[in-house]
């Protein structure tokens, strides 16, 4: 049984106020899949690239021990390129340049190696995309896990409409919740998002946490108060790698691992933000985790007297 990941592999070139790159390693399945990779050893992921990224890049993965079986290299194209500019907040930005490249006609192949997906997280690209490697499924995976944006819902919202029938899990931030429910209130947004499909809905709040729905149940995570915040690009991508790759560790998915799952996330998360690009979740180790997993577990430890 594997994971499957599916998105974009890209270059990145990024401005904060703490400082600027280069063309840096980025893409929400790279994010994603460094993240889940601390907490399940059968990630495999589906992506494109052109020759331009070079296999010193794809390696960064492949030490992690990821599957690239699923990932087509595009001899003479260029990889997907994004760059873009914070603003002193660090929860605002400006795109400065897009260039598709290789995504433009991006067509997904998923191996005979990777049917054997139980756990499937739909990264941040077309609707279309998702739902074309949804069909190329043989069979329905155990847990599907989709990842969206506004943009989406702007220019694609019929066929995200279709993808969210079919998913098991969406998150997304709380502006796209407003959006895509037309409710301000994030309890009514969640009610309304779920009755288009989603079982669970997780409404992430950047540096005031997330909130998961699931049945009657919400449950409020922290977000863990850091000193410095270099690079927010990814953070998004980690969260939802390090909350699938969890799930598929433990095997097994209702509400109370799911619970949990929300806080490895986080914890995936709160890493990325601390240097550009994938610099920080290169470099992690499982004492790492458990350590930022038990500063989570202490913020909101409390008791009552009386």
């Amino acid at each position: 049984m594997s994971l499957v990941i599916i998105g974009t592999i890209a270059y990145d070139a990024i401005e904060t106020p703490f400082g600027k790159t280069d063309k840096i390693v980025g893409g929400a399945a790279t994010f994603a899949g460094l993240a889940a990779s601390y907490l399940y050893d059968r990630v495999k992921l589906v992506g494109v690239v052109g020759e331009d990224f070079g296999d010193d890049n794809l390696d960064i993965l492949r030490s992690k021990g990821i599957n690239l079986d699923g990932v087509q290299i595009k001899e003479g194209e260029k990889s997907f390129f994004w760059s873009g500019k914070y603003h002193n907040d660090m929860n605002s930005r400006d795109t400065l340049v897009t260039e598709l490249n290789v995504l433009a006609d991006f067509d997904p192949i998923v191996p005979d190696s990777y049917q054997d997906c139980e756990y499937l997280l739909l990264g941040n690209l077309t609707p279309q995309v998702q739902l074309t490697t949804l069909d190329r499924l043989q069979r329905k995976p155990k847990l599907v896990v989709l990842d969206t944006m506004n943009f989406w819902m702007d220019i694609a919202l019929d066929d995200l409409l279709r993808v969210l029938k079919r998913v098991d899990v969406l998150t997304i931030n709380d502006a796209e919740a407003r959006q895509l429910s037309g409710e301000y209130s994030l309890v009514k947004a969640a009610e309304k998002i779920r009755q288009l499909g989603p079982k669970y809905l997780i409404i992430k709040k950047g540096e005031h946490g997330a909130l998961l729905f699931g049945g009657d149940r919400i449950f409020a995570a922290p977000a863990l108060p850091l000193a410095e915040v270099y690079d927010p690009t990814g953070a998004g991508d980690a969260f939802a790698g390090g909350f699938v790759g969890y799930l598929a560790k433990v095997g097994t998915v209702n509400f109370n691992n799911m619970k949990n799952a929300v806080i490895f996330g986080s914890a995936l998360a709160s890493f990325c933000v601390e240097q550009f690009g994938t610099e920080r979740l290169r470099e992690l180790d499982g004492n790492l985790i458990n350590e930022r997993i038990a500063r989570f577990t202490e913020l909101s430890k409390f008791e009552i007297e009386g």
